[in-house]
């Protein structure tokens, strides 16, 4: 079943996050994950919620997506994200 990591991105130094962005792709190839969102505008229908930066990407199950988060491949991308963003990422289930 696919699977979708959700993320809200601040990004807090632009210039390390360029860095990551050039890395993260390799990994997702590596894993089967693909980018269904990268950023965009980010309009509110209902609540509060206004992420500067939202990323959904696409695996084809939680269990590949986990393994791709823990992957020796995305540690380097993943630390230069984490030192330059605040970031809320889940995983969840597609449906069918």
């Amino acid at each position: 079943m696919s699977a979708y990591v959700v993320v809200q991105v601040e990004v807090q130094d632009q210039a390390t996050y360029d860095e990551y962005r050039k890395l993260v792709q390799a990994t997702l190839d590596a894993y089967g994950g693909k980018f269904i969102v990268r950023g965009g505008n980010a309009q509110t229908l209902e609540g509060t919620w206004k992420p500067a930066r939202l990323v959904i990407l696409e695996f084809a199950s939680v269990e590949q997506a986990k393994r791709w988060w823990g992957s020796a491949e995305y540690a380097p991308a993943k630390a230069l994200r984490q030192k330059s963003a605040r970031t809320e990422m889940i995983v969840v289930e597609g449906v069918g």
